[in-house]
């Protein structure tokens, strides 16, 4: 995040609201009303980790990727899910995304927020007792538009470095 310069308690209310009902219509399936909430220069990306000695820089590959979309790939994302051909979402998950630690700092512009919160997300499939649960954290960029924010960016930093999911088909 950028030099900390004081951020209104009212903003940081609002930008937490946001996340709050982001993830409330993702846990719906509206992903259609998702895309409304995301700006035309989006950059979404869940990049792989990796178990590295304590020493090492980083433990994120550079150039290695789960998911790299932008608002176009996102689209077609929402587009296939809304047709009968998307099987790894037939039947649909049942998921519930816990957002918590939300900090907020100044982003490069005015206009601009750097968000990071923590992520746990629960998802079960069918009929089966098995679930799945990915943990980690969120980097955002959060832009404020006429009638709220728009998400620019987001980096998703999973714990796990093995997923064992059944598909990544989620928007985290």
């Amino acid at each position: 995040m950028s030099t900390q310069t004081q951020i209104s308690a009212t903003t940081v209310r609002e930008i937490t609201d946001w996340l709050y009902m982001e993830a409330g219509l993702l846990d719906a399936g509206r992903y259609r009303e998702w895309l409304d909430l995301v700006a035309e220069d989006l950059s979404y990306i869940v990049p792989l980790r990796v178990t590295r000695e304590r020493e090492a820089v980083t433990d994120v590959v550079e150039g290695m990727t789960l998911m790299d979309d932008d608002a176009d790939s996102m689209e077609m994302r929402v587009l296939r899910l809304e047709t009968e051909y998307a099987w790894a979402e037939d039947p649909p998950s049942r998921s519930r995304h816990f957002v918590t630690n939300v900090q907020v700092a100044p982003g490069d512009s005015e206009d601009e927020f750097e968000v990071t919160s923590n992520l746990l997300l629960y998802r079960t499939r069918g009929d089966v007792a098995t679930y799945d649960v990915l943990s980690g954290e969120r980097k955002d960029v959060l832009r404020r538009a006429g009638d709220g924010f728009r998400l620019a960016k987001r980096v998703v930093l999973l714990d796990q470095t093995t997923i064992m999911t059944h598909n990544l088909a989620l928007i985290m």
